[in-house]
């Protein structure tokens, strides 16, 4: 049997998933944009942390030849090289690349990079199964985690050492040790059994999401008492483990709360739920000019710009949709520069394009107003007026979650994607999926990755389709609202 470390820490989720990955690798679902995301991060992440330790060499990556990528480091360590990045070794039954490999005081330490910002047990896990590897050949001194540091704000050029933190695990790895062969033993049998009979549980995506997810959840209908809103993965999976699948499963002494007692009553007895009250209420609360405003953010793990931090929250685009009292729409939009910080073009336009009074409407205000917030603080000689926006906002998820309106299609869900399809089931105007870009965390991605496209014809295609996905947030807000308006 031979194990990478990725399948070993496959095995420690799920027996079942790790049995699937090596007799049954065709029933994984395809990797999402997400994943993709992930990989880049953590290979830029990696990149970065090699100019920590400079002058090694790194062991080329070539599929289909772990042997011969295992040769090429042993025969560095044999030539006397001290540092090497992805130091590739198959001992054991095991398959493991180290990020860094350095040799200091005649022992060598291994240096696993992550991009997270902390140290998590299944990281110990990755780094013991390295350590079991490479113990059987190597005099190994330390193991260390190298992560991001989340505190470090960028001044001029990057300090590679000021951006990450460097925790020593050794301890903790060794301590591992004694699971190992017992753990090892376990998946070999298993392996060579029929499959696991293992349900479905909160492994499925502890610490990971699992790519057998939809084999595995096939049977689970695409509502169920895992829609519940707000309730915790721990009660719906007791409901789930006494039988409780259906919310026509659910007894009346389950202790729900009004929101989930709601969802329930809809879904059992399907029709639209509206409480004129409570939308007159919302309704009232505003005033003219309504200024329908959208944002859009990307995050980098590896600051770019100048007071960025890790994985902060960069707003680089706005949408905004003026309603007067006499009916008249206008759209002012703003997309930065991918090569440029765009945070202070983006303050000064929007201020200038925000009407001086009249409700500001978000969707979810708090997203809106946390970026309005670290404007301000970023910019001191703007402050008063970014911060003079933020009594004037109106959250439109308001109505909904207080249960104003409910549709059975909303699902349990108030988020705009799921409340603006139940509203407008046939307007192909308000249908992100005719879209290029059709959500928020696909125009993140696209804009992060924008500056690394050489072809100028590609990009602006981009920058369009970004254009369109954010202009359409606040026209599904106006027509929302517009919808609400006709319920009282």
């Amino acid at each position: 049997m031979l194990l990478s470390k990725s399948q070993y820490i496959r095995g420690l989720q799920c027996h079942k998933s790790l049995w699937l990955y090596k007799h049954k690798r065709e029933l994984r679902s395809a990797p999402d944009s997400s994943a993709e995301t992930l990989f880049n991060i953590g290979y830029t992440v990696g990149s970065y942390a090699t100019d920590l330790f400079p002058g090694g060499v790194e062991i080329e990556f070539t599929p289909n030849d772990f042997d011969g990528m295992s040769r090429k480091t042993a025969d560095l360590i044999e030539q006397g090289v001290e540092t090497i990045y992805e130091a590739t070794f198959n001992e054991n039954g095991i398959f493991a690349m180290v990020d860094v490999l350095h040799k200091s005081n005649g022992k060598w330490n291994i240096y696993e990079v992550k991009a997270s910002t902390t140290v998590k047990e299944y990281h110990r896990d990755d780094a013991a199964i390295q350590y079991y590897a490479l113990s059987q050949v190597l005099d190994i001194g330390k193991i260390f985690l190298v992560h991001i540091n989340n505190q470090y704000t960028r001044q001029g050029e990057l300090d590679v050492c000021a951006l990450f933190n460097m925790a020593d695990i050794t301890d903790e790895v060794l301590e591992k040790q004694v699971e190992i062969k017992g753990t090892l033993n376990s998946f070999d049998a298993m392996l060579q059994s029929d499959m696991p009979a293992i349900d479905i549980g909160p492994h499925c995506s502890d610490p990971y999401g699992c790519d057998f997810h939809a084999h595995c959840w096939q049977d689970i209908p695409d509502y169920s008492v895992f829609n519940l809103y707000r309730m915790s993965g721990t009660k719906k999976f007791e409901l789930y483990y006494g039988g409780i699948i259906n919310f026509e499963d659910i007894p009346s002494d389950i202790d729900l709360t009004e929101t989930q007692h709601f969802q329930v009553e809809a879904s059992i007895n399907p029709e639209i739920r509206i409480d004129k009250t409570i939308i007159g209420e919302f309704l009232d609360t505003l005033e003219y000019p309504i200024s329908f405003l959208d944002f859009e953010t990307f995050q980098n793990a590896v600051p770019r710009f100048s007071d960025q931090r890790p994985y902060m929250q960069m707003t680089f685009q706005y949408s905004l949709q003026v309603m007067t009292d006499s009916g008249e729409l206008s759209h002012e939009e703003y997309l930065g520069d991918e090569n440029i910080d765009p945070r202070r073009e983006l303050s000064e336009r929007m201020l200038r394009h925000l009407p001086p009074r009249g409700s500001i409407m978000a969707y979810n205000q708090s997203f809106e107003k946390g970026r309005i917030k670290e404007l301000a603080a970023l910019f001191p000689d703007l402050r008063d007026e970014l911060l003079s926006l933020l009594d004037r906002f109106v959250d439109l998820i308001a109505p909904f979650r207080r249960l104003g309106y409910y549709h059975p299609d909303f699902k349990g869900s108030f988020s705009i994607k799921s409340v603006l399809p139940a509203l407008f089931p046939d307007d192909p105007e308000l249908d992100y999926s005719r879209l290029e870009i059709h959500d928020g965390g696909m125009a993140m991605d696209t804009f992060a990755n924008l500056h690394l496209l050489k072809d100028s014809n590609q990009r602006e295609k981009i920058r369009k389709d970004l254009l369109a996905y954010c202009q359409l947030d606040t026209l599904a807000m106006v027509r929302i609202w517009e919808k609400l308006k006709t319920a009282v």
